[in-house]
């Protein structure tokens, strides 16, 4: 059992120094966005930016000292894509993992 949880917490190390990860692109349709990007560390969000007028979205990296204004960011890996998935797979799992011990 201590093993499991050992592997669990190296997972998600492992998966937090491999940096957040976004959806990035510039198009005219934002479900079009299928692109994806390992930011570097420095970015802690992942944004969205419809540029009126034109009709262009871009999608990217950002930190969040310059989120806001008609930039919406978010946090947590691929949360900048034109569908909501609800709760992250990984999150899901790791709970799945966490709670038996607990009980």
């Amino acid at each position: 059992m201590m093993q499991l949880f050992g592997a669990v917490i190296l997972f998600m190390t492992l998966s937090t120094a491999c940096g957040l990860r976004c959806y990035t692109c510039t198009a005219t349709e934002p479900r079009s966005c299928t692109d994806t990007k390992s930011c570097l560390v420095v970015f802690n969000r992942c944004f969205s930016l419809r540029v009126e007028g034109l009709n262009i979205v871009t999608k990217g990296c950002q930190t969040s000292a310059l989120c806001g204004g008609a930039m919406a960011c978010c946090e947590g890996d691929l949360c900048n894509s034109a569908i909501t998935n609800g709760p992250s797979v990984v999150f899901l799992l790791i709970s799945s993992v966490i709670i038996p011990l607990f009980l």
